[in-house]
């Protein structure tokens, strides 16, 4: 414990690879300040992670060691240290931390190790935690975790277990097709339409062969028939999605399923996954990271 009254119990971290995050923590769980830093994991060298921590959290330290838990990419092999992955079928919980190695006496760092899958090869660091903390809130859950985002992960957990999961690129491609591809003229817009989202999902969930022609087809709409960029970007996002929800079918299909991310993503997926009579329930992404990373502290006190 923090030797200041004022300071920190333990501390936080949320590390992913463009953004950092910390959190002041008491024992009891709460947190009761936080820190965020554009100073990502792909911006930095190993031996710049413990500074760069420090400068973000120095106000929070008082004159003992105070425990740091973190999770997300400063665990890469890229990272601060690599925290080797725990290979399915594996325990939901947080107990086996990596240290980090440190030379200021105030910080004693541990990072959340993340999950690997061998066939079909498989990778996650930071979802680990999400899983954890939407299963102390919900325990006993056996069904599917959806974790939209930049990599969407599809999770199968039973017996507190995770038992085998998918990742699917639709969050880069779409990023990568409307900033990068010649669509980008066609879905420059931050509107939506919600009856073209859904009819390009039933394209490519049925027909998912089909996704190629129908990306390029949306551009020809808006040369030919004025498609309005809400429509388009709402078409792009349904083929893509729907594609996902062809090949993830047997994670879905008569499953319950919880979705975990930014509110914007997950009520696009609930909306997709209605279409098809799954009716998800949806958490919060921060939060569930935050509640992970308590749930670690606490295994790490049993351990004591």
């Amino acid at each position: 414990m923090s030797a200041d009254p004022n300071g920190a119990d333990w501390i936080a971290v949320d590390w992913g690879t463009s953004n950092l995050r910390a959190w002041s923590m008491t024992d009891a769980g709460d947190a009761v300040d936080q820190a965020v830093s554009d100073a990502g994991m792909a911006t930095l060298k190993p031996n710049e992670f413990e500074p760069t921590l420090l400068r973000l959290v120095s106000s929070w330290l008082g004159g003992g060691c105070v425990p740091v838990i973190a999770c997300g990419m400063v665990g890469a092999r890229q990272g601060w240290v690599e925290a080797p992955y725990q290979t399915v079928p594996c325990p939901t919980g947080l107990s086996e931390l990596v240290p980090a190695p440190t030379n200021d006496p105030s910080l004693d760092v541990k990072i959340i190790p993340g999950i690997c899958q061998n066939n079909p090869s498989d990778v996650m660091r930071g979802e680990e935690t999400q899983i954890a903390g939407y299963l102390a809130g919900n325990p006993g859950f056996d069904g599917i975790l959806c974790l939209p985002g930049t990599h969407t992960k599809w999770v199968h957990v039973s017996a507190a277990e995770i038992v085998s999961f998918r990742t699917f690129m639709t969050g880069e491609l779409f990023g990568l097709l409307s900033n990068r591809s010649v669509l980008r003229h066609s879905v420059d817009t931050d509107g939506w339409d919600a009856n073209a989202f859904t009819e390009a999902l039933d394209i490519t969930r049925s027909r998912p062969e089909s996704l190629a022609a129908h990306l390029f087809r949306l551009r020809a709409e808006e040369l030919l028939q004025g498609q309005s960029g809400a429509t388009g970007r709402a078409r792009l996002s349904g083929l893509l999605i729907g594609a996902e929800l062809a090949a993830a079918r047997s994670y879905w299909l008569g499953q319950p399923v919880a979705l975990i991310g930014a509110p914007d993503l997950t009520s696009i997926y609930s909306a997709a996954l209605r279409t098809q009579g799954v009716d998800p329930v949806a958490a919060d992404g921060d939060a569930m990271t935050l509640a992970g990373l308590i749930q670690a502290r606490m295994a790490q006190g049993e351990r004591a």
